[in-house]
């Protein structure tokens, strides 16, 4: 009996520590996710260590929507779709309780953060259960919206970054994760008196607002006439690339 209560014991704390440093490895790939989205061609590998727990990525999950009110011309309505990364613990393993949820970076919980020190991925810890693909307590990174600000000539200008996540190879040939950049979209609209974003996920496969807590929706102020410039970056997200 003192046997086994001493390796539960002891495989209960493997488990909470590994967990843990995951949560500064999915740090880093949000990070890097930064770091590759805005040079086309730009790679990173990522690498973790894991006994119980795995990386999935998970595509078309989150949608942002553009509304943006014209004083002149056609209103424009634009959706870009992203998947998100998650590292994933069988809550048989380690378990904090259903609708755990714990921010990791940024505290911020709205999508869209203004600065040029603003990230461009949400990073949290969540365990909600029912889930279709199985219960299990995850770190997750989620890409958010930076925008830049400033005026040039008189002209306001304003700028949203955002990364899109799509599907790579899936070898699982090793415990790493490979972050490519492989374009970069810009679309540029003139005469802008007002912008409305929104975010949806997909309620269908349990990504529902419980499991993000995003603030929905977001209306930044902005001058008559202004320049919009929104700029998406897709990243290719494979799983396992480097032995």
């Amino acid at each position: 009996m003192t046997i086994v209560f001493a390796n539960t014991f002891l495989d209960a704390r493997i488990a909470e520590n590994e967990f843990s440093s995951n949560k500064q490895f999915m740090l880093t790939t949000g990070l890097q996710v930064d770091d590759v989205a805005w040079t086309i061609g730009r790679t990173q590998t990522v690498r973790y260590s894991s006994r119980y727990g795995n990386v999935k990525f998970e595509p078309s999950v989150l949608n942002y929507t553009f509304d943006v009110t014209r004083s002149s011309g056609s209103p424009v309505n634009y959706t870009i779709t992203t998947g998100i990364i998650m590292y994933n613990m069988p809550t048989s393993i380690i378990t904090y309780g259903n609708n755990y949820f714990e921010r990791i970076f940024p505290s911020n919980d709205s999508f869209l953060l203004s600065g040029s020190s603003a990230p461009v991925t949400h990073v949290f810890a969540v365990e909600k259960l029912p889930m279709p693909d199985g219960s299990y307590t995850r770190v997750v990174v989620a890409p958010s919206i930076r925008m830049l600000s400033s005026t040039v000539s008189g002209t306001s200008y304003f700028k949203f970054f955002l990364p899109s996540l799509n599907e790579g190879s899936n070898p699982h040939l090793s415990q790493s994760l490979t972050l490519t950049g492989n374009d970069i979209n810009k679309l540029k609209i003139d005469n802008v008196t007002q912008v409305r974003i929104t975010v949806a996920s997909s309620a269908s496969q349990g990504f529902t607002q419980d499991f993000f807590r995003f603030n929905l929706t977001s209306s930044p102020s902005l001058p008559a006439n202004s320049v919009v410039e929104l700029y998406v970056g897709k990243v290719i997200v494979s799983l396992g690339l480097h032995t």
